[in-house]
């Protein structure tokens, strides 16, 4: 029975949150006037009719106000994106405009029946009633829409914003894991060892660094890129890797042709490409095998075996807390895209990526 309790006022406290202009101001307005229309005159001269009519018309109406609330809710969880508005209205209108006249017409009809405070059916009360019951629908479903879609819109700008913090901290990891000296000397170290003994190599290795930081400045801005894109970008990645690893890391691609023009969000594959390296040894006797391919199910795959350093690198998690933020906040705009999943067994750490098929 407490919990009873607690759900209905936990449900009366959230209606009234969503509904209090109304119901404070529009409901009291609405039961005065449509009692005045059905007493009459004698509504603002007998206090024993004032009250006892304002009553049961303000129980009347606030049963179907409460009714309506609910239906209205449902179709804004249903058609609940700024695109959908139109859709959204109609429907409202329709379940309303449906509902209050039918209302309307019992409370005449008891009234009538009843012969409640003297009342006696004339078509004039019952026009006005309607009439100003559709007056009453329209305000209200028009400042309804308004401060939903206010709403809607400043959640759409939050998550842009949010969106473009995480664009922004990846991208900024991305080049911090670039140009650190660390990264540097051990490149220029390779580049180095190349030139005397092999300059067409040398000279393919300043081209493919070049890609690398050229891709890494101009996906600043961006919020999803094309997976072909992506794995240009990261074939110039993985030859840098390769240059200075040999053959302690190995990598295989197989992509989908027809998931090639579907979208993620920019430096993902160079973020877990780089955490499976950064946590991995990477020996000519014991290679490190990365796989990147497409599933089944149309996502995108990227697995490592799992050969852990035995000294543990520093690691704040960034790299995949990003990517996880990305989609978790790309993912309200096309409701269809799953988060990503992570797994970790004995022998391989996994992670797969859902792909989008459209760019914002």
């Amino acid at each position: 029975m407490a919990k009873i309790k607690q759900y209905l006022r936990m449900h009366w406290l959230r209606f009234l949150s969503r509904t209090k202009w109304q119901f404070l101001l529009l409901v009291p307005m609405y039961v005065i006037l449509s009692s005045y229309f059905l007493v009459g005159y004698a509504y603002w001269f007998e206090p024993l009719f004032f009250l006892l009519a304002t009553l049961l018309n303000f129980t009347l109406v606030s049963t179907v106000f409460i009714g309506l609330d609910y239906l209205i809710e449902e179709i804004a969880s249903t058609f609940p994106e700024i695109s959908q508005t139109s859709t959204r209205i109609i429907m409202t209108l329709g379940v309303v405009c449906t509902i209050t006249p039918m209302a309307v017409c019992f409370t005449v009809f008891m009234y009538d029946t009843l012969h409640l405070f003297g009342y006696t059916y004339t078509i004039e009360s019952l026009v006005k009633l309607l009439l100003m019951n559709l007056a009453a629908n329209l305000i209200s479903i028009g400042i309804y829409e308004s401060i939903y879609s206010t709403d809607k819109w400043k959640k759409s700008m939050l998550e842009k914003e949010q969106l473009e913090k995480s664009n922004l901290q990846s991208q900024l990891e991305g080049l911090k894991s670039q140009v650190n000296p660390h990264f540097l000397f051990n490149s220029l170290n390779s580049l180095s060892s190349l030139i005397a003994d092999e300059p067409d190599k040398a000279e393919r290795f300043v081209d493919e660094m070049s890609k690398v930081y050229r891709y890494l400045l101009q996906t600043n801005e961006a919020e999803l890129t094309p997976l072909a894109t992506e794995l240009q970008f990261i074939q110039s990645y993985i030859h840098l890797l390769i240059t200075r690893y040999g053959k302690g890391v190995s990598v295989q691609i197989e992509i989908e042709e027809s998931l090639k023009q579907h979208y993620l969000p920019p430096l993902t594959l160079q973020l877990l490409v780089e955490n499976a390296v950064k946590h991995n040894m990477t020996l000519t006797s014991k290679p490190l095998f990365i796989e990147i391919r497409t599933t089944s199910e149309g996502k995108l795959m990227v697995r490592n075996n799992l050969q852990k350093r035995i000294v543990r690198v520093a690691s704040n998690q960034v790299g995949l807390s990003n990517i996880s933020s990305k989609y978790r906040l790309l993912a309200q705009r096309q409701p269809d895209v799953s988060s990503i999943s992570i797994e970790e067994t004995p022998e391989f750490f996994t992670v797969t990526l859902p792909l989008f098929n459209q760019h914002y």
